[in-house]
């Protein structure tokens, strides 16, 4: 039997109970039954350590997603609506332990988690071989924070526009600490339009990347802290001009006050390249500390 078959036949099966819903103690054979048992209320639903072809959509309440042991709760090929593993549009969400793998639909957006409304929480988990990590709609007025999570193989620009390992729309705020991404396959590892971020104590890894982009692009402009993050540029590059950019596409939010400091940046060993740093498209008056910058690295480009 192919892989994905027995996949799919192990996530139908009735006898596995993959997933508890820690409030009530009751067991579902389906992810989505376990979200429809919480509805609009507050609940956890703890998964099975095993590889589920399986996806759900939260469309109200406050639902909490985590593995029983993290690393072993594989959501593993499987997309609801087309969009995710998860699609998430109730008031909040929160995802601990997980991985979500090998995601793919027809228009080349396939993400472990599409955030349509609400704040969302994840850590301690990994996305890998999907065209994209996570994407998000809008929300001006919640948040997304990612902690001790790795975003592995994803991005793709083989759609009608690219996908990337991470995609915020226009959210309040975006926090990504303690997190890696690498070897990225096309787009940015991490391109927001959130009016306020925070990308502290992370790693950018390219030196396997394939024809990828910037490593952060904060394309509407944005004010908050880069920090404390480790930065290295691999030689397949469908854009290499930049690692961090600002306002490229519009100004829709201020980025004045925005601090980029403490940071390690180069190209990977045997490149021979010139690159900006921070390239800057938004007028205001972008913050840079110190910065420890490898050769051919410019420290700040106005554009």
């Amino acid at each position: 039997m192919p892989a994905g078959a027995a996949l799919a036949q192990q996530a139908s099966q009735p006898e596995l109970k993959a997933y508890i819903v820690v409030e009530t103690g009751r067991s579902y054979g389906r992810l989505q039954d376990a979200i429809d048992a919480i509805g609009a209320g507050r609940g956890t639903i703890r998964m099975a350590p095993a590889r589920l072809a399986d996806c759900g959509i939260q469309t109200q309440g406050d639902v909490t997603y985590e593995a029983q042991v993290p690393g072993q709760a594989v959501l593993d090929g499987r997309a609801c609506e087309d969009k995710a593993a998860l699609v998430l549009r109730g008031r909040s969400a929160r995802v601990s332990g997980m991985v979500f793998a090998n995601i793919r639909v027809p228009d080349k957006n396939g993400a472990g988690i599409r955030l349509e409304h609400g704040s969302l929480s994840v850590s301690q988990s990994w996305f890998r071989d999907s065209e994209q990590g996570l994407l998000t709609g809008d929300d001006p007025a919640a948040s997304i924070t990612i902690d001790k999570s790795t975003f592995t193989r994803l991005g793709t620009c083989e759609g009608s526009g690219c996908a990337h390992s991470i995609y915020i729309g226009n959210y309040g705020s975006l926090s990504v600490t303690r997190s890696r991404f690498e070897a990225g396959t096309g787009g940015h590892y991490v391109k927001s339009r959130a009016a306020r971020v925070a990308i502290l104590g992370s790693s950018f890894d390219d030196t396997r990347g394939r024809a990828t982009n910037y490593m952060i692009d904060l394309a509407d402009g944005s004010t908050g802290r880069i920090a404390g993050n480790w930065f290295v540029q691999g030689r397949d590059k469908e854009n290499y001009s930049a690692f961090i950019a600002v306002a490229a596409e519009h100004r829709n939010h201020s980025s004045g006050g925005l601090v980029v400091e403490n940071n390690d940046a180069r190209f990977a060993p045997g490149i021979d390249r010139r690159s900006a740093f921070v390239a800057d498209w938004s007028g205001d008056a972008v913050s840079l500390g110190e910065n420890r910058l490898g050769s051919g690295l410019v420290r700040y480009e106005q554009r």
